[in-house]
């Protein structure tokens, strides 16, 4: 079985502030079918920004999308293909545009060359709730530089077999869950539920009013440590067979246990989403 990290790059691209809805776009943009049924062993997928040169490989559409509004993969509604059709895209940034447009470059491009079309509206749905538990809170803080020269190049990737996770999240900053153990380094507290996201059925929502930059672990049973690796193949848009999925009845929920462990807890409820619905994209793009 293949477990794929396919978003990680709009865990780098969302946090991107956001700018006035003026009009970016790359200067030039090759833009592939991408297939991981090709490929034999673990699949390494991301986004690499190096000077004005951008590649973004192997990512779903969702992924894309998720990246170009600036939202979560629960925040995207739309046709079943954007889980599973990926896309090679080697692109250029203008000159004297900053990196922190790409995802208005994204917007551009998806609704160039995918014909492209969204509205907003609102919807409640089932949510986990990432809240502080019973102290002490057992997350490391981790004292960031705020005069740390910036890097030249940003770089998010991942890989992912049936042995384990392992995510970087550029910056420093990475996540690995392998042999019932998930740890990461210098993430943030949305960062925490973002990861815990990729391991359940609904979206988590940081709640924990956290401002620092944090190392964990956390450690899981190997009955729990299937179950979150089955979830965390469902959620990258991987399709299992009817047995694996039947892995699932009765597994519980195993990011409570991991949240109790750093000292944070999980509450479910229902509240109100902000949603990107997708009116109209093409599978195939126009030609490069």
């Amino acid at each position: 079985m293949k477990l794929l990290c396919a978003s990680v790059a709009a865990a780098l691209l969302v946090s991107l502030p956001a700018g006035a809805q003026e009009k970016f776009e790359f200067e030039v943009a090759s833009v592939k079918p991408f297939s991981i049924g090709q490929i034999d062993g673990p699949v390494t997928l991301g986004a690499k920004i190096d000077g004005a040169q951008v590649r973004l490989l192997g990512l779903a559409m969702r992924d894309l999308l998720s990246s170009a509004y600036r939202v979560k993969l629960y925040q995207l509604s739309g046709p079943e293909w954007i889980q599973t059709e990926r896309y090679d895209i080697s692109a250029k940034l203008p000159a004297g545009v900053s990196p922190e447009k790409l995802p208005e470059m994204i917007q551009t491009l998806l609704a160039e060359r995918f014909g492209l079309k969204v509205h907003r509206e609102q919807k409640e749905m089932p949510v986990y709730a990432l809240l502080p538990g019973k102290p002490p809170l057992r997350l490391k803080e981790v004292v960031v530089d705020p005069n740390a020269p910036p890097q030249k190049a940003v770089e998010v990737s991942g890989t992912g077999s049936a042995a384990g996770i392992s995510v970087n999240l550029g910056n420093g900053s990475s996540y690995t869950f392998a042999g019932g153990k998930l740890t990461a380094t210098k993430v943030t507290s949305a960062t925490i539920a973002a990861v815990l996201e990729r391991f359940t059925d609904r979206p988590v929502m940081d709640l924990t009013g956290l401002k620092g930059t944090y190392d964990l672990e956390a450690q899981f049973s190997p009955e729990e440590t299937q179950t979150l690796m089955i979830r965390a193949a469902v959620a990258a848009g991987v399709q299992l067979p009817p047995q694996a999925l039947r892995l699932l009845d009765g597994g519980g929920n195993p990011i409570e246990s991991g949240a109790e462990q750093l000292g944070l807890k999980i509450d479910g409820r229902r509240m109100p989403v902000d949603i990107i619905v997708i009116d109209q994209i093409q599978k195939t793009p126009t030609d490069n």
